[in-house]
């Protein structure tokens, strides 16, 4: 597997001012799968999450709640935590934004680019927007773009990021692997190609007084996304852990198309002005929809937290991920439906996987006393299933090294269906009564096979590809990669289950 690699990872962290749902339940979970696939690889993986707790929507909801912010947050952050706890996620570290450890690094940061002329102090006339925290031009004003504008004077500080517009598109050109995918990328340079502003990185206190004071002016508090950005760096240890930040800096980000702008100008400039390294990448995917329409709670398309896990009570929480994995919008937007994730279970999972897991273990019991058959001699047959595997574990994990994990999740499936062609074609149900040798070999292979495409399924379905290994008896290690012909012989297989029974489709008209 070559020698070990630093791989660090981070989903977006949350704004605390909603419950979980199908958009934050996908990045994080896509991250999870990414993270175990470079485990399996032997990398030395950081994979980070969190919530984003401070800003005017965070205190606004408290205020009608009539708690403090603090306590708004503690409860939202549960939530976030809770959820990720139910997926048996395997994150490194969950990061409030709220804690002391970032505040510190926020303040430092904020203290040293002013300390170099980087940050300013100067007077804004204009339109605002409270539901999205941002100042807005007129013309975004007249097109409606944006909800609850109001027309604001004040004074703030700004962050001089139109001096990195030309040092940015320049690492972006250079850097083709920095934003993905390519169709991201473009919109970014298209957006460059327009006179880029300067950020302004505060708040006057008169107006939101929960977020990180300004460490050289008491009256003013950090922007939000100013704040939330450099969460990214707290956690890696920086100014608290040296080796720590040289090991994992920098980070690959997954996060959604709607950030694409703050986490691939923003964030890139912040860390220019602090002569801090960029990213390794930023990915931004696309989104669910639901029925060809955008999700929304006015629509009753919204797939919430309930709903997610009414699913997984129906055909088990590693089927979420397997169909988040496959068919979700990494490159474009997905829809979601109830018919597609159910069928994506009974041809992907029942049908293939479970199905070719009854058949070969039936066949063992009844033919070889329930234990592993010794093969003979491989013919060309065999040897291809041996050769197909090398290939898809190749290709499974180019397609990791891509962050495609659509692709890397059908290759493997396409495998699995390969061994079922392979069982139909060589019949060891008619063979074992002629030729008990010839059809031992052909379920050794098929073992073999099955065997190898549930180690490269774990991260996708951990729990029921570690119910399948307690079932195969190997002594084998979930979440390492199983040696095609490591296979051994002689070994009583464990007690069959079904490990993904048949739904009922007809259930659908009653959800």
């Amino acid at each position: 597997m070559g020698k070990q690699q630093s791989f660090y990872i981070t989903t977006p962290l949350y704004y605390v001012n909603d419950r979980p749902h199908i958009g934050s339940a996908y990045t994080t979970l896509i991250t999870d799968i990414i993270s175990k696939y470079h485990r399996m690889l032997g990398d030395d993986v950081f994979f980070l999450t969190g919530t984003d707790e401070h800003g005017q929507k965070v205190q606004q909801a408290a205020d009608k709640n009539g708690i403090s912010p603090a306590e708004h947050c503690d409860i939202y952050a549960k939530r976030f935590q809770e959820l990720w706890s139910y997926f048996n996620l395997s994150y490194d570290d969950f990061i409030r934004t709220t804690e002391e450890r970032h505040i510190k690094v926020v303040q430092h940061v904020l203290q040293m680019l002013y300390d170099k002329g980087e940050i300013y102090k100067d007077s804004y006339e204009g339109w605002y927007s409270v539901a999205d925290e941002l100042f807005i031009s007129d013309k975004d004003y007249e097109e409606g773009k944006y909800r609850d504008v109001r027309r604001i004077s004040e004074s703030n500080y700004y962050f001089k990021m139109s001096a990195y517009q030309d040092r940015l598109i320049k690492y972006i050109h250079e850097h083709p692997d920095y934003i993905q995918p390519e169709n991201r990328k473009n919109e970014i340079l298209g957006f460059l190609k327009h006179p880029l502003k300067d950020l302004c990185i505060s708040r006057p206190k008169e107006r939101l007084s929960w977020g990180i004071e300004l460490p050289f002016d008491k009256d003013y508090v950090t922007y939000v996304w100013f704040d939330a950005l450099l969460n990214y760096i707290t956690a890696a240890g920086y100014l608290s852990d040296e080796k720590k930040f040289r090991t994992y800096w920098p980070a690959v980000h997954l996060i959604g198309k709607d950030i694409l702008t703050t986490h691939c100008v923003y964030w890139p400039t912040m860390l220019m002005a602090a002569d801090l390294p960029l990213p390794r990448t930023v990915f931004a995917h696309g989104w669910w929809t639901s029925e060809g329409q955008k999700m929304s709670k006015s629509l009753g398309n919204f797939v919430d937290l309930e709903t997610i896990q009414m699913h997984c009570e129906n055909v088990g929480k590693d089927m979420y991920r397997y169909f988040m994995a496959k068919e979700g919008p990494l490159f474009s937007d997905s829809d979601f439906s109830k018919e597609r994730f159910y069928q994506t279970y009974n041809t992907d999972l029942a049908n293939d996987f479970g199905n070719l897991v009854n058949r070969i273990f039936k066949l063992v019991g009844k033919f070889y006393e329930g234990k592993i058959p010794s093969p003979g001699v491989f013919s060309a047959d065999e040897k291809d299933m041996k050769e197909a595997a090398e290939a898809c574990r190749k290709n499974a994990f180019e397609h990791l090294s891509d962050l495609n994990i659509n692709a890397l999740c059908a290759a493997v499936i396409q495998y699995v269906t390969s061994i079922n062609r392979y069982l139909e074609k060589k019949e060891p149900w008619k063979t074992a009564k002629t030729d008990p040798d010839t059809a031992a070999t052909v379920l050794y292979t098929a073992l073999a096979s099955l065997r190898f495409s549930a180690s490269l399924l774990y991260p996708l379905l951990p729990e029921k590809m570690t119910e399948f290994f307690t079932m195969l008896n190997c002594g084998d290690e979930p979440g390492k990669i199983a040696e095609w012909r490591d296979l051994p012989t002689g070994v009583r297989l464990g007690e069959m289950k079904a490990l993904f029974p048949r739904f009922d489709m007809t259930q659908l008209e009653n959800m």
